[in-house]
């Protein structure tokens, strides 16, 4: 998977934005999520939110992952690529 990242919230988080065109299936991928035993926040029809690992992850249908906190860019874009791989 290739990613550009963008630094948002004063450099505070970082969002992985998917190179590739994709249309996730927000409500199969909340289900994958709950199924790891992680607390969803929040979910509509544009993205779901959950806690993971200190950090309050946001899933974009158009494949956008954003972390907060998290400032390295390289592990931004890895735990983009594992989440979006494991769906």
């Amino acid at each position: 998977m290739r990613f550009t990242t963008a630094r948002l919230c004063g450099g505070r988080s970082l969002m992985a934005i998917s190179a590739d065109p994709m249309d996730i299936d927000l409500s199969k991928a909340a289900e994958a999520i709950s199924s790891r035993g992680l607390d969803i926040t929040q979910q509509d029809e544009m993205m779901v939110v959950f806690q993971w690992n200190g950090m309050e992850v946001t899933l974009y249908r158009q494949g956008k992952v954003m972390y907060f906190p998290l400032e390295d860019k390289a592990l931004c874009i890895k735990y983009a690529t594992e989440l979006l791989e494991s769906l």
